[in-house]
């Protein structure tokens, strides 16, 4: 094209045109981002997502939530964009959680009223209600949010007197690591020795009955018994070696223990020794089970015998065993084997789950208990909850989806923390150099071609 005076106002009338078009869509660009969202979390673990535990209780809770961070302003500390993060992802789901910040050296009168610890604690409000946040993650934040939205504390007793499993013990066969995770989601646990206080509390959410390892009295069992006619939920973690004068309770609830120890010979694909040790690896459809993924371990379990379970119970097995596992009757030494006169064949189940409506006659106070459903489990295996088993597979889990079971709070079961999978690139020595040749050499001798052959294109003109 001919350049002269015409063509050059035509171009730069397109540049005008060009440039104002160009900003106005920008700024139209500005205008519909402040009205419009859309984020997306790449991370591979789902980091900056909420599990669908924690959107579940959010939609549990009608009313407004507020959180208050007392966190200081400043560009040198990133606490403040860390929770504004984590407040974020709450209110996405939640319109109604409002987020305030107070700069604690601003407000120092109404630190010290609010008892303020540490830079970046939250004090979560919810109908009247309020409970402090000293960590700043989905989990503690989560927890919390769910012991808000309790009507009070759900209290668990755990019996004692017999040398049951003690909830606040260090020992190796102890409760203390899982009691201290039932605390940290709005349980109290509370001890009862039946010889000294004899009844159950009457605003008890369920009792626990932790592998005693002495014969309770008949009339410690009686008043258990009562309890259960009553309408109480119950936990009953038993074991191989006898049921310490429980079969009373066994026979009411319609139950009996198969002899002997379960031995699964699965457990030596994973590393395990001791043929005592059984895992499950698939569940029954129950509400305590579901999409429960990982096995769970159970040392020293008994199999439990459920055929006798009648109305008005019913009876669901939350745990069953491999097909190639079996009770052995006989003794646990030197290599054991399948008898098949004397030992009992799996799979074979560690745990059951029973319900029935609350009796509503005699001396029943159907009003003590929340649900309208009387729940119990028993499991023949107490082991799996304690410190030194605690952490394997999903036995944590599944502890704390059966007590959640078991008090009727089934809004929420377990939030996994989010490990970062994605924060760290591995890469071979062949891939590293491939790498470091291209963008050292390849890429930039590229370009200096690419300018030669263009510059001696535009000499020849």
């Amino acid at each position: 094209m001919e350049a002269n005076k015409k063509n050059r106002r035509i171009l730069r009338l397109q540049g005008a045109t060009f440039a104002v078009l160009f900003l106005a869509g920008i700024g139209l660009l500005a205008w519909l981002s402040t009205r419009y969202h859309f984020q997306s979390d790449w991370t591979a673990a789902g980091r900056h997502t909420l599990a669908p535990a924690s959107v579940a209780l959010l939609a549990e809770l009608k009313e407004p939530l507020q959180i208050t961070a007392f966190a200081r302003q400043s560009e040198l500390v990133a606490t403040r964009r860390q929770i504004g993060d984590l407040v974020g992802r709450y209110q996405r789901h939640k319109s109604d959680l409002q987020l305030r910040f107070v700069d604690p050296d601003m407000e120092p009168e109404r630190v010290r009223a609010e008892g303020i610890s540490f830079d970046g604690e939250m004090i979560v409000e919810y109908q009247g209600r309020k409970l402090h946040v000293q960590q700043i993650d989905e989990q503690t934040l989560t927890n919390t949010l769910h012991k808000l939205a309790r009507a009070g504390e759900r209290k668990v007793v755990f019996l004692e007197g017999h040398g049951e499993r003690n909830p606040e013990g260090a020992a190796n066969h102890d409760y203390g690591a899982f009691g201290e995770q039932l605390r940290n989601k709005g349980f109290h646990l509370v001890h009862l020795n039946l010889s000294a206080t004899p009844a159950v509390p009457a605003d008890a959410a369920l009792l626990v009955i932790a592998s005693p390892q002495v014969d309770l009295f008949p009339g410690e069992v009686r008043l258990i018994q009562n309890y259960v006619e009553q309408g109480g939920n119950l936990l009953w973690l038993a074991e191989p070696d006898g049921r310490r004068q429980l079969d009373p309770l066994a026979a009411q609830l319609g139950l009996s223990f198969h002899p002997g120890t379960v031995v699964d010979p699965t457990t030596q694909l994973l590393g395990i020794d001791n043929a005592a040790f059984s895992v499950v690896v698939d569940y029954p459809p129950h509400a305590v089970t579901r999409d429960l993924a990982s096995v769970t371990l159970f040392p020293y379990a008994a199999a439990l015998d459920a055929d006798q379970v009648d109305a008005p119970w019913q009876g669901t097995p939350l745990l069953r065993t491999v097909p190639r596992s079996w009770a052995e009757t006989g003794a646990l030494q030197g290599a054991i084997s399948y008898d098949a006169g004397s030992d009992i064949p799996g799979p074979l189940t560690l745990g059951i789950a029973l319900e029935r409506a609350r009796p509503t006659e005699g001396d029943a106070e159907e009003d003590r208990h929340d649900g309208p459903q009387q729940r119990v489990v028993v499991i023949g295996d107490g082991d799996f909850l304690a410190n030194s088993y605690l952490g394997n597979g999903a036995n944590l889990e599944l502890g704390e989806r059966l007590l959640n079971w078991l008090s009727h709070d089934d809004a929420l079961m377990h939030v996994p923390p989010r490990a970062a999978t994605d924060t760290r690139l591995e890469l071979t020595p062949l891939l590293s150099g491939i790498i470091g040749i291209s963008f050292l050499i390849i890429i930039p001798g590229g370009l200096v071609i690419a300018g030669v052959v263009i510059w001696l294109k535009r000499r020849k003109r």
